[in-house]
Formats: C-alpha cells, structure tokens, sequence
C-alpha cells in the first residue's frame, strides 16, 4: 500500500480492499485518526460510528464475494439530514436532537454499502439545509480546510469539508439550491448534482421537496462516477423517482469530448461573478477548446423564483415549531423561515409559472450544446463571519449571495458537476474555485466526461488540505 488510506482516492482503497493489499478494517482505523488528528480544527463531523464502521469493515475483509463489491472497504459519512440507523436525523438543527432515533439508514446509504462502502460518521450542515456557509450556531461552524478562517461553503459543508481534509474519500450532501455545488467550488472537491428525480431520497430530511437533489462529493470524478452508479435506481417510496432505470456511467467515461457542442454562459454568470472565477471558466474552456458564448433569459428572476418557493415551502414544513418553539431555531434561519410563512400565495404561484417557463426556454438552448460551463460560486470562501461583498456594482448580503450563480440550474433540475480550479486568486492562491459543468436532464454522463476530461488535462484537481 503507497500511503494512508485516508490519503487514497475511494477507487485506490476498493481495488486494494478487493485484491487483499490493504483490508477494509485499515482503512477505517487510518480514517478514524485522520478525523481525530484534524476535526476539532475544521469540525466537519457531529457524530462518529466507530464501532459500527470496524465491525462493518470486519464483514467485508471476511466477504466471500468481496472481489465483486465496487466500494469494497471504502469509507464515507454523509450530511446529517440522511436518516443513519440508532441515531435522531438532526438536520443540523437543535430541535430534531429530541427526535425519534431513525429505524434504518437512509436508501442512498443502504446501496453504498451494498457496494461494499462503510458508513463512518455524520457530517455539520446549516441548519435544515438553509444557508451557504455551514456557520451553525448549534453545532459551530465548519471551517474550511485550505484556510481555517473561513468558510466551507453549505449547507453542505461538513461533508466537502471532510472530503477536502482527507478525513473520508466520499460523501453525501444535499443540493436544494446549491448546496452540494457551493462547498465543492469553496473546498475545491468534486461534486455531483445529478438531475431531479435521479437519486431517491428516501430517508433523508426534506427541505424544498420540489427542488431537493442528493449527491455525492470526492476528490476524482472516477470517484463521482462510481458512487452514483453504485446508488442508482428508482424508489416508488419517492415520487420523483419512481420509474426512472439506472443508465451507468463508468463504462461511458472513456468517450472523447471532442465531438461534443460546449458552451459558455454568458450575461448573468458573467455579470454576478468576481475576477476569479471567470478566470477559472476562461481556463476551462480555453481546454475544452470552446469560444461559443450561450445566454439564458431572464436568469435573475429564475433566481428569485427558486428563492420564493424555497422561502415558501421551507417554511411550511416547520410551521408548528415557528410558531411554539422559534427560540430554538438558528437565527440565521429562523428569519428566514418566519418570512416565507408570510408570503402571498399569489407571488408563489407566480414563482412557479417562471420555473415552468424558464425550463422550457433552457430546453431549447440544449438543442444547439450538449454541456455548458459557468462559475459555481461568485468568489472564492470568504471569512467567517462575512455579512457583505461587492458584486456586479451592488452591496450585497454575502451568505444567500454565495448560491446565486447555483440557484436557476437547480430551479430547473439540471443535472451539474462541480469541478475545482486553483490559483484564480492572486490575494488567496491557496483557496480554489468551482466551475459548474451543466448538462440537459438526465445527461449526467456529459457532463461527468467533461469534468473527466478538465481533470485529465491538468486544468482541475482536488489536492488533500495540508493543514499544518
């Protein structure tokens, strides 16, 4: 074995669990110190399933068939809005901790370790999956692992943060409006937003059930590519993904992207955007060969509209507790939540026809590209603590404004890969940026072999954070 597992990518540690050159129950201990050696630094983890994870790892080192398992040995924790087993589901919040304890693991779980993957812990988030830093009052805040003073990214931080400082290989996030696309881009890992509907999502806390994605995070987009084979499927428990049949990816990933049409978005991802991470889209397509400039229309009130209906439904589902409880709510959220139980229902319905029209006009822009590029977030990770940033000539609130370049693909459902760049920064060369990989729905296999061919040609990576 070259290495610690922990510093192994998940397709190193499976094919070694596989051949008998390193045994699961290894790579579980050597990720176990890892976090214990790292996280009171970056606090990506709220709970750890150590002895559950070794006498999982036990089975698979004694597998009769573990030749065959694709994940064999491979250690992974998931954002704690996935139901896991004995425990209460927090979704990051205070309230839940009262919780019934989940009777099993969430589905997507249950499939990874069918692959031969070991649950090992559960990952901070913002609190029910509302904000996009992981600044979590009730748990602290989790902190970026390429510069301890600032911020992960959400609300799926803990688990880009734990990929990020070699703590596990994978994870699991959310992405309502961002959330697996924001910490990817500020922790400089990959991630993968599949389309709606493509994932079930049974067992795991809902916020904006009409807009919620899961997914996973690594530091290969080999890695993507065979965690989301490995928990493909259709669920009738979940109504958007009742009849859709898995379509693998990995035995497509060989394809060549010189035959297909790439795009660059222009007008809106270009305006909301700093300096930084336009370079890093100019560099991706510079690769990709590509000068073809695509606009959408009207992106900004696609924006607004994927806000309303997350504000609106958001705050429907914790009605009961905003109204009995609100002290126990984060602030950050519960104002949140308090002013979309307040909205009209006139401008919600408005909210949705906008969705429903701006789908249909993108769906006519995939007929002349196959996959678009653009920036995932506007800038690299702020501090901690950031309350404003400079954008597009406005004052804007830093928090929400991190996911404003995120928010109208997933409105619509598309499916994206996340891919980090480095160096775009000349003040912060250390802290990395993502571009967005956008491909139509259902063509995740795309943009997988786009992001596949940025990382062959030196123009992506997602190095382990030295955090010295």
């Amino acid at each position: 074995m070259n290495g610690a597992a922990w510093q192994l990518d998940a397709a190193t540690i499976a094919r070694q669990v596989r051949d008998g050159s390193l045994s699961a129950r290894t790579a579980v201990e050597q990720c176990l110190n890892r976090i214990e050696a790292t996280d009171g630094r970056v606090n990506a983890f709220t709970s750890l399933l150590a002895e559950r994870a070794l006498k999982r790892a036990g089975q698979i080192d004694k597998h009769t068939r573990r030749s065959e398992l694709s994940l064999a040995g491979v250690p992974f924790a998931v954002k704690n809005l996935f139901d896991i087993a004995g425990l209460p589901t927090l979704a990051g919040s205070k309230i839940e901790r009262e919780a019934t304890p989940a009777a099993r693991d969430a589905l997507l779980v249950r499939r990874l370790e069918a692959a031969g993957a070991i649950l090992i812990g559960a990952n901070n988030m913002d609190e029910y999956a509302y904000g996009f830093t992981t600044e979590n009052t009730h748990y602290g805040p989790t902190c970026n692992p390429h510069d301890l003073a600032h911020v992960s990214g959400g609300s799926s931080g803990g688990s880009a943060a734990a990929v990020a400082a070699g703590q596990v290989p994978l994870t699991l996030g959310s992405d309502t409006n961002g959330s697996i696309r924001v910490p990817s881009s500020l922790c400089g890992i990959y991630g993968l937003k599949p389309t709606f509907g493509r994932l079930p999502r049974v067992g795991s806390y809902p916020f904006v059930a009409s807009l919620d994605h899961l997914g996973p995070f690594a530091r290969t987009v080999d890695d993507l590519v065979l965690a989301y084979d490995a928990m493909q499927g259709p669920s009738t428990a979940d109504p958007a993904c009742a009849r859709r049949a898995p379509e693998p990816v990995r035995p497509q990933m060989a394809g060549s992207v010189d035959n297909l049409r790439i795009g660059v978005l222009g007008g809106w991802f270009r305006e909301m955007a700093m300096t930084e991470a336009l370079a890093a889209v100019d560099a991706a397509a510079e690769a990709l060969g590509t000068t073809r400039l695509i606009e959408w229309p009207e992106v900004e009130r696609a924006r607004a509209a994927a806000f309303l209906i997350s504000n609106a439904e958001g705050a429907a589902l914790h009605l009961n507790d905003l109204r009995s409880r609100a002290q126990d709510f984060e602030p950050l959220s519960r104002d949140r939540f308090l002013a979309g139980a307040l909205l009209p229902a006139a401008w919600v319905m408005q909210a949705q026809r906008v969705r429903q029209w701006f789908a249909h006009r993108v769906a006519r822009a995939f007929e002349t590209v196959d996959v678009l590029i653009a920036p995932a977030t506007p800038c690299v990770a702020p501090r901690i603590g950031t309350e404003w940033m400079e954008l597009g000539g406005k004052r804007l609130p830093a928090r929400p404004s991190l996911g404003l370049l995120a928010q109208p693909i997933s409105c619509i459902g598309l499916p994206v890969v996340t891919v980090p760049v480095w160096g775009m920064n000349p003040q912060s060369p250390h802290l990395p940026i993502g571009v967005q990989v956008i491909a139509a729905p259902w063509r995740e296999d795309l943009a997988l072999r786009v992001a596949a061919a940025l990382e062959a040609r030196g123009v992506s990576s997602a190095p382990i954070a030295a955090l010295n």
